[in-house]
């Protein structure tokens, strides 16, 4: 058979260190999460008798405290309890952050409640006015403050959920085949060439190569298509993957950190751990916040000491330091990064590098490689027309009849559209190729034979009208011939992915260009982009080329997202302002490429840019929160507005500070109702079998 005509090649901020309270470090450890919850209990139970037994607290609510000498220390040793040991993580935390010369929220936490334990200790050694008595203060806010950072490191570890969830997809154990027998092991002990078996139901225990059997696969939670897809012999399947059907037989290809899924997991946590523009932003506002409420307290300190009381300085004093704790500025630009990659993996869009997740929001133009990214890279059957009285269905089963057992890749295109469409055939007999014209095969008794253009020279034929249009488009035309005459034609082509169409239209919602860039004839990439709405074509382009019309476009002012195989595409996604590599499900460590799809799905691009918009959405809404609030509270703390009548107590500037911090985290959780996942394509209409 002469199928020549086919041709498809193409070519942490340091402070964390020593406290383990900073945002990054603490997120992902259930431990800590534990033990803040259970030092925050244990404070608050301490908080009651400290408050209760407190004569500030007792004069403002309107009680009369027993005469007994042993309660008015009830509130001084408990208290003192509190400080050192409910107050250690914010003291422990100031410290590193004053080794580390970047002075921040730990240092004006441990601040506030030093001088406020050191001016209740001098009240109650009766040293100074007995209205310097703060201990129900410095109870609530080391309560408020234990509960902020219990909240915000909830809100954090549940962002690690991602990489608990890929952790949790190996099974524990595997069926290992050793010569005629089965057994057990746990499935750290697989090696590279072991056999295993997995049945109906189970994960597959490490990636392997199906080596017996057939079944429709689970790849959900690496590629984040709720479509099973069929494997058979032959085919690459991934560990934690689920055979939901039928058992199979796998060779182990890697095991451990070699495969896919640790591939995955390493990505997402590089993502999580690695800094943004945003980031570094949050940090410099964190520290000029620091310096700004301490040059804010020392300014109320004189103020007060000067037109007020030394009760009132200390008061304000205090109040400034509380109020201003940048934990929501802190907070505001990790929590929301880490929130959006995880829902991010969770939908295969693997974000290696947050500087494109940011970079992705500012695309104009999304450029994509055709082979293997908006088509599958194989031929199908994209046409057939039967003549003389034969249906398309009956020129198309005579055709799959005679590549029954075809290893040809036109061949097998053949066989699978006729098996699509549920039509009846069998096996042809008496097989022959002929070199230059084609196969041949009795089917039914008749001798059938499918071919290029030497089939029809053969038997003295022309070709049947419309097939020009086929070729014209960049179609291989198969002829197929009964007894020396001719009764169709097949067309075949680069299958279309069903998903791009969508995809484009997606594209094209959000007011994004669409291009692509293939080594193809002109004739067969302009078919293409007819077919998908593409904006613009780059045809017969090297590989090597593929970077410099990269370049082009950024050229003429366009953002640009390259979107390839990650394999003759690396340069130009290197070259793009974002680069992101698609179908690497089993090939995920592409160092060119800040993200990774998972899925050959190219809908997924599109998810990635919306990602990119709400996430930056939420991060100015957190930074104007969080940095809105300080500028507006430190000056009422400081007391701007007493020559009116109004104090903000000190108190009330704790409370607003953990409701600021709570906000915040708040916000962010809302990026986890973002779905990402495509659905399944069904309304989509098949190519298969439609005239061109």
């Amino acid at each position: 058979m002469d199928h020549s005509q086919m041709d498809h090649s193409e070519t942490d901020h340091s402070a964390m260190d020593h406290s383990q309270m900073e945002h990054g470090a603490h997120g992902g450890h259930a431990d800590h999460v534990a033990q803040f919850r259970t030092l925050f209990a244990v404070m608050l139970v301490i908080a009651v008798p400290v408050v209760a037994a407190d004569a500030m607290f007792a004069d403002l609510v309107g009680y009369t405290l027993p005469e007994n000498s042993l309660v008015e220390w009830i509130s001084p040793v408990l208290g003192t309890v509190m400080y050192l040991w409910g107050g250690k993580p914010f003291l422990t935390g100031a410290v590193a952050e004053i080794r580390s010369r970047q002075p921040g929220m730990m240092l004006l936490i441990a601040l506030a409640i030093t001088v406020a334990f050191f001016a209740s200790w001098a009240a109650s050694l009766h040293w100074v006015d007995h209205t310097l008595d703060f201990w129900w203060e410095l109870a609530l806010l080391i309560v408020i403050m234990l509960l902020g950072h219990w909240i915000e490191m909830r809100s954090l570890s549940q962002t690690s959920s991602a990489l608990d969830s890929l952790a949790a997809l190996l099974p524990d154990e595997a069926e290992r085949v050793m010569g005629e027998s089965v057994e057990t092991v746990p499935t750290a002990a697989l090696a590279t060439g072991d056999l295993v078996i997995v049945r109906p139901g189970a994960r597959v225990p490490s990636d392997g190569t199906v080596v017996e059997g057939s079944a429709d696969m689970d790849e959900s939670m690496i590629t984040g298509e709720s479509k099973t897809v069929r494997r058979t012999v032959g085919d690459q399947v991934v560990a934690g993957t689920v055979a939901t059907d039928s058992a199979l037989r796998l060779r182990v290809t890697a095991v451990g950190e070699d495969t896919a899924l640790a591939g995955i997991r390493r990505l997402v946590e590089q993502a999580q751990n690695s800094s943004s523009r945003a980031q570094v932003l949050a940090d410099k506002a964190a520290a000029l916040l620091f310096w700004y409420a301490l040059g804010a307290a020392v300014l109320t300190a004189i103020a007060w000491s000067i037109w007020g009381t030394p009760e009132s300085a200390v008061t304000r004093t205090i109040t400034v330091l509380v109020i201003a704790c940048p934990h929501a500025l802190g907070l505001a630009i990790p929590l929301v990064v880490s929130i959006a990659t995880e829902r991010a993996a969770r939908a295969g869009i693997l974000i290696t590098d947050r500087m494109a997740l940011e970079a992705m929001r500012n695309v104009d133009t999304v450029l994509f490689d055709k082979t293997g990214t908006l088509t599958k890279g194989e031929p199908a059957v994209v046409g057939v027309r039967g003549v003389d009285g034969y249906s398309d269905d009956e020129v198309l089963s005579a055709a799959a009849a005679v590549e029954f057992d075809s290893e040809h890749p036109l061949g097998r295109a053949v066989v699978a559209a006729a098996r699509e469409l549920s039509l009846e055939f069998t096996s042809g007999s008496d097989f022959q190729a002929h070199n230059g014209i084609g196969v041949a095969a009795d089917v039914g008794g008749v001798r059938v034979g499918v071919g290029g253009p030497g089939m029809l020279r053969s038997v003295g034929a022309t070709a049947i009208p419309g097939t020009e249009e086929w070729l014209s488009d960049g179609s291989t035309v198969l002829h197929v011939v009964r007894d020396e005459k001719v009764i169709g034609a097949l067309a075949l082509a680069d299958e279309i992915r069903p998903e791009s169409a969508l995809a484009v239209d997606a594209l094209h919602a959000r007011g994004v260009r669409v291009a692509m860039v293939t080594g193809d004839a002109e004739a067969v990439a302009h078919s293409v982009a007819r077919r998908l709405g593409i904006d613009e074509v780059f045809a017969e382009v090297l590989p090597q080329d593929k970077g410099a019309q990269v370049s082009r476009l950024q050229a003429a002012g366009h953002r640009v997202a390259m979107v390839g195989d990650g394999v003759n595409d690396a340069p130009a996604l290197a070259q793009a302002d974002v680069g992101i590599a698609i179908g690497a499900g089993t090939d995920v460590a592409i160092a060119s490429a800040g993200v990774v799809l998972a899925s050959d799905d190219p809908r997924s691009v599109s998810s990635v840019i919306e990602l990119s918009r709400a996430t930056y959405r939420k991060m100015v809404q957190n930074l104007w929160w969080a940095a809105g609030y300080n500028a507006i509270s430190v000056p009422l703390a400081a007391g701007v507005l007493a020559p009116v009548g109004f104090v903000l107590p000190m108190e009330v500037g704790a409370i607003l500070m953990s409701v600021s911090t709570v906000v915040v985290a708040a916000n962010a959780q809302l990026l986890r109702r973002l779905d990402l996942r495509q659905p399944p394509v069904t309304a989509f209409e098949s190519r298969v079998l439609t005239p061109q």
